[in-house]
């Protein structure tokens, strides 16, 4: 089935050849050279995945990911920007994107990761607990899949685009033992090569916000020696 992707960028050359290569992998692309103009077309479209440069005139890129994120439907967005410091990195997927790309990028690296993207999303989308509602509930735990949303005793809990993907990975196979290599593979899409460090710092936040207890956590347990598993007496 051909996917739908928007790309927002304001480079005409960059936005023309994603869409060349897009193009090649049977995808329907739409170009918006403006984050205004990009979430009207955001607002008026379903698709599958957004390109979107940080930044743009007006408008910029995070405070369009922003408002993208306010939407019912959650669609992956791939950030492209000429920032390469942390901060930048941090700040992008803070505000919802879910993975992160600095120019100059290589096209069979985007293409790489915008692939990862979409079966991410695919994979996701399956897992439910209650076909009814789309509801995984463990515990306190309600993770809304279709909605993006988890609330915790009933309270929304807010997390990060990864912290979802990740924390609805686990509930989705409780009690299953992942090493941070698989974590990296199967939630972030594609391994990334010496960045295991990035899972303990990810699950570190995440007991965060959703542990009565982080260093005795109810939820995502540590296997020392081995890796991370979802309770299964939840």
């Amino acid at each position: 089935m051909a996917h739908t992707i928007l790309i927002i960028e304001d480079d005409a050359d960059i936005a023309e050849l994603v869409r060349m290569h897009l193009d090649g992998m049977n995808c329907r692309v739409d170009i918006a050279a403006s984050g205004a103009t990009g979430l009207e077309r955001f607002a008026r479209k379903n698709y599958d995945l957004v390109v979107l440069d940080l930044m743009l005139p007006g408008m910029d890129g995070l405070e369009v990911c922003r408002e993208m994120r306010k939407a019912a439907r959650y669609v992956p967005i791939l950030m492209l920007t000429a920032k390469s410091t942390e901060l930048d990195k941090v700040l992008g997927l803070e505000m919802g994107a879910d993975d992160y790309l600095t120019k100059p990028f290589s096209v069979p690296e985007l293409l790489a990761r915008i692939k990862a993207l979409l079966r991410r999303a695919a994979a996701l989308g399956h897992p439910v607990e209650d076909e009814a509602t789309g509801i995984i509930r463990r515990g306190t735990l309600e993770i809304d899949a279709a909605r993006h949303q988890v609330r915790l005793d009933g309270k929304p809990v807010e997390l990060t685009a990864r912290e979802f993907a990740l924390l609805l990975h686990f509930a989705s196979h409780p009690g299953r033992v992942y090493n941070r290599a698989q974590l990296l593979d199967q939630v972030w899409g594609y391994s990334y090569e010496g960045y295991e460090h990035t899972v303990n710092s990810h699950i570190n936040r995440l007991r965060r916000k959703i542990e009565q207890d982080p260093a005795n956590p109810e939820y995502i347990q540590t296997v020392w020696g081995v890796g991370y598993r979802f309770s299964e007496a939840l």
